[in-house]
């Protein structure tokens, strides 16, 4: 891969300095790992509850996905975030 085309394309992906930039690294990475970290577990039997009684489809898909993206953290996706937002400032 041409380098020039490689380094362009790292600076048009890179988070802008502004608010908004820094707000949704922080939102979309971060706070997503550390209330996994946190209430994982409580939100894990929650939803397994709720999956265990008689649900519409719709539901039942929904609750399903919110124990399987916080269920339990992971500490790659918060390396990750963390590594994004210092990216942001230098």
């Amino acid at each position: 891969m041409d380098k020039k085309l490689l380094i362009k394309t790292l600076q048009k992906i890179r988070p802008t300095k502004s608010f908004w930039g820094i707000f949704s690294v922080i939102m979309i990475f971060i706070t997503p790992e550390i209330v996994a970290f946190v209430w994982g577990g409580e939100i894990k039997s929650f939803t397994d509850a709720k999956v265990a009684t008689p649900l519409p489809l719709e539901e039942e898909y929904a609750y399903k996905a919110l124990g399987e993206l916080l269920g339990e953290g992971s500490w790659i996706n918060l390396i990750i975030g963390f590594a994004i937002l210092v990216w942001a400032f230098f």
